[in-house]
């Protein structure tokens, strides 16, 4: 039972709909002072709603916040600050052409003789990230700096300026490697022994078990359960995001997929030499029908830059790449899609969804530029190929005419997924297809694979989830350095593609 006198947040039966769905259905959340607390659930489970509750973002139909015991009403985002309520988003919201100094004190700068004493906001945020462990220039502007340190100062920011007495952490880690993660989590405990309340949102669970206190499950916008960490075993917290027994998921855990190959001694696609000087060291690469080849490496060991020079995107300087016997000559995306290859890309925010387009819009994209611009899909054709991909793919919605930005991030992926599969394509390359999704959403993406593949096609399968590549894989490529490593059956063991990586093999 908690304890109410360390709860700094209390929130009761918090409600909220938008047209067609119901995001939150009478949900309570606590945190204590000084304790990090894990908010998972599936996508679409309303764990983003209620955090743009509590960030003033959108306002509750029914239900109440309580700070320190008193009752408030979060009117805006600055309201929030203003409170102690500060959030780190995953993509951090600053100015990356501007100071680190300036970020930090942004719209607080100290003033003198009518302009900015730039002595005193050096001293302010060299003070601030000293308090985080951080040493670097701040006179240096921020987008010189990893993603991990432009964290590190988001969340200087929010200690210093907003005096934050709750931060909010979404999905914090999925662009950082394990030093940086570790760095960040050693950053959560200390703030916790100062008495500041986390809420950490994160899909790995193994972070989850690492650093989080309590756990708050959400499914289809309701409160399955708060659970004290220790005490819930991993499988348990499975079953309660899927709404599943243990029992079905021990037995989909044993039942590995099937990833029993068709014969086929021919190439739907072979790379000999490909390179890009300073991006890729030259690789061969053959691809069969019927065939999933995963691509594991650690973060800028050149695994998106391989999918670049496949699809495209990038022009290589050496080397050719071989379609169905027939030679490559003019790299470009259109080209690539003429040829049957298709790319979902990494960064499905920048690279991937028109969040102001609709589902049936964003899913009709590659299909109507590779017809051209001359020769239009019919509404009832667009209609007729968002309907079958919707329900192939399970996308959550009430309409093919929502906007995507308003799906969840996992529904996002999907809609990416269907815009590519519409083409047909003979080759689909996934760049991290599964990154920030629920485990639901990631086995069908797996499952989806294989079936691509009994159909004849073939996949490249990239993922920083070494046990996703090695579940799914029939051969599994390996990179360090921006160059192919080694290459290894499926069944290879993840002791050895780990040593790989690391260079030990």
């Amino acid at each position: 039972m908690t304890d109410t006198n360390d709860l700094i947040l209390t929130v009761k039966d918090i409600s909220k709909t938008f047209p067609g769905v119901n995001a939150l259905e009478h949900v309570d959340f606590s945190l204590k002072r000084g304790e990090i607390h894990a908010l998972v659930g599936e996508n679409g489970a309303g764990k983003s709603t209620l955090i743009k509750i509590l960030t003033g973002v959108e306002y509750p139909d029914t239900g109440s916040i309580e700070l320190d015991g008193k009752i408030m009403e979060v009117k805006s985002p600055q309201h929030a600050q203003e409170i102690g309520i500060s959030t780190v988003y995953q993509e951090v919201n600053l100015c990356t052409n501007i100071s680190v100094a300036e970020n930090i004190m942004l719209g607080h700068e100290p003033r003198r003789f009518g302009g900015i004493d730039w002595k005193r906001l050096n001293a302010f945020a060299n003070l601030a990230l000293q308090r985080l462990s951080v040493d670097i220039d701040v006179t240096q502007p921020l987008g010189n700096y990893s993603v991990a340190i432009q964290q590190m100062v988001a969340i200087a920011r929010s200690l210093e300026i907003a005096s934050a007495k709750i931060l909010i952490l979404d999905e914090p880690t999925s662009s950082l490697d394990v030093a940086e993660a570790n760095r960040l989590f050693s950053l959560m405990q200390k703030l916790k022994g100062e008495g500041i309340g986390i809420i950490f949102i994160t899909h790995f669970l193994d972070q989850v078990y690492q650093i989080s206190d309590r756990i708050t499950v959400l499914r289809n916008g309701k409160l399955v359960g708060t659970f004290i960490t220790a005490s819930l075993p991993r499988m348990e917290l499975i079953a309660k995001m899927l709404g599943r027994s243990i029992t079905d998921l021990d037995e989909m855990s044993k039942a590995k997929f099937s990833r029993e190959q068709k014969e086929s001694k021919k190439y739907s696609l072979e790379a000999r030499g490909l390179g890009r000087s300073g991006s890729l060291e030259p690789f061969d690469l053959q691809l069969h029908a019927s065939e999933v080849v995963g691509i594991a490496g650690l973060l800028g060991s050149g695994r998106t830059e391989m999918a670049n020079l496949i699809f495209g995107i990038d022009t290589p300087d050496t080397g050719t790449l071989t379609l169905n016997d027939r030679q490559v000559e003019h790299f470009s995306p259109l080209e690539s899609l003429k040829n049957g290859i298709a790319l979902c890309p990494e960064d499905r925010k920048a690279e991937g969804i028109v969040g102001d387009l609709t589902i049936r819009e964003n899913i009709i994209l590659a299909l109507q530029a590779r017809y051209g611009w001359f020769k239009f899909l019919s509404t009832q054709k667009q209609y007729e190929i968002a309907a079958k991909y919707i329900q192939i793919l399970g996308i959550s919605t009430p309409s093919p005419d929502q906007l995507v930005k308003n799906l969840s991030g996992g529904n996002q992926q999907k809609v990416i997924l269907a815009r590519w599969l519409a083409t047909n394509p003979q080759v689909l390359i996934l760049d991290e297809p599964t990154k920030g999704i629920d485990v639901g959403a990631k086995a069908e993406i797996q499952k989806l694979m294989l079936d691509l593949a009994e159909e004849g096609k073939s996949c490249v399968f990239i993922s920083s989830e070494l046990e996703e590549v090695l579940r799914t894989s029939h051969r599994i490529i390996v990179l360090r350095d921006r160059k192919k490593a080694a290459e290894y059956p499926g069944d290879v063991d993840d002791h050895t593609i780990i040593q790989t990586m690391a260079g030990n093999l």
